[in-house]
């Protein structure tokens, strides 16, 4: 009998830790939904499903319970399942009807629907149709008139940067028009506000987070500052890449070199691959590549193998980086022969350099592990461009 209590208690908690990685569903009322999400700040995600449903079973069953997707929408949504066909929801069916199960909706706290979505999702395209909700929401309208009317009560400037940033629009100019009217920058409210504020390391606003380092990390921990630090040199390197402005580039790498030590070589030298590909620097791309190879990627098989993908997108008629890059992806094949996609890279790129007969002799081996794995009509497509 206490074997089969243990048993079940291990099969118990095994299923409950799976459920646990997933999407974590409200279990209130939908009034008590549209009340959560007003004061999360997030919008709502419903699962408008029936009990019949097989494609509601199984994105139940594969989709909501993978920690990749729980992740995504336990951090951005308010998440609730909706049996349709229940008495009990009558008021939302008669709201927002559905033709076809499942109907996923995605809603704003006042109950206006963002996106209606019929049929089951793959977890990724499910993730992006998460994101794409996300980027056409903006949090701050409400803050603009608030402000615009004359508040500028500290804990409301709070709430107004969150949401701009929340929203992606700018936030610094709130910020420093602010901060400029405090004589005292200490206070525990003044230093949230330089915190949030900080969304560029090529900022006054990133020098005052760095000055009150120590005290900011005491309200919200260090971890969340090293991220905040990092996050925002990644955004100057971006501007960098925008306004094709190398100086912006030095100037993050900098940041990282003097605040975030262990983790500035490797943002330096993948920022200068990012700059490099969108300046069409194939000079400076290739000594760039060297130097990951040298001091990043060396003997590590996936590293290798992304970088000669790399590469191979972005400069394959250039005569100099696909020499290289045939090297490294012949490195990662050598560490590991049996993933496919390391077979097909290394056979691409051979025939960009015009060894046809080699590139079909490594897509032709790789058949048999393709017909183990999977993949035998990427294999096909190859051989057939390979020949054309």
């Amino acid at each position: 009998m206490n074997k089969l209590f243990l048993i079940l208690t291990i099969s118990l908690l095994s299923t409950i830790g799976v459920i646990a990685q997933g999407i974590d569903f409200f279990h209130g009322t939908w009034a008590e939904a549209l009340e959560k999400s007003k004061e999360a700040g997030k919008p709502i995600f419903v699962d408008a499903y029936a009990v019949w449903c097989g494609p509601c079973k199984r994105m139940a069953r594969e989709v909501f319970t993978r920690k990749d997707v729980g992740d995504f929408y336990n951090a951005n949504f308010i998440n609730l399942k909706i049996d349709m066909e229940k008495e009990e929801n009558i008021v939302f069916r008669q709201k927002y009807p559905v033709s076809a199960f499942p109907t996923l909706f995605y809603i704003k706290n006042d109950g206006e629907v963002i996106r209606k979505v019929k049929g089951a999702q793959k977890a990724e395209s499910f993730i992006q149709l998460g994101k794409s909700i996300l980027s056409k929401i903006d949090y701050s309208a409400d803050y603009i008139k608030e402000y615009e009317k004359g508040n500028r009560d500290p804990e409301f400037i709070l709430k107004y940067i969150e949401s701009l940033n929340k929203s992606n629009k700018p936030s610094i100019k709130i910020a420093n028009l602010y901060l400029k009217s405090q004589t005292d920058l200490s206070s525990t409210i003044n230093q949230q506000i330089i915190f949030a504020a900080t969304t560029e390391a090529d900022s006054k606003i990133f020098d005052q987070l760095i000055a009150n380092k120590k005290s900011i990390e005491k309200i919200v921990g260090k971890e969340a500052v090293a991220a905040k630090i990092e996050k925002a040199c990644k955004a100057t390197v971006l501007k960098a890449i925008e306004y094709e402005f190398p100086d912006l580039l030095e100037e993050a790498t900098a940041k990282m070199k003097a605040h975030l030590p262990k983790k500035a070589a490797r943002f330096a030298i993948l920022s200068e691959l990012d700059f490099c590909i969108a300046m069409g620097d194939a000079k400076k791309y290739a000594k760039c590549c060297s130097d990951y190879v040298k001091k990043e990627a060396k003997n590590d098989d996936k590293e290798l193998h992304k970088l000669a993908q790399q590469m191979e997108s972005n400069f394959k008629n250039d005569a100099t980086v696909m020499k290289q890059a045939e090297k490294i992806a012949k490195k990662a094949l050598d560490k590991n022969g049996e993933i496919l996609d390391y077979h097909l890279t290394y056979a691409s790129i051979l025939s960009y350099n015009g060894k046809k007969a080699a590139a079909l002799k490594i897509a032709n081996n790789s058949l048999d592990i393709a017909q183990r794995q999977g993949g035998l009509q990427k294999v096909h497509r190859l051989i057939k461009r390979i020949e054309g």
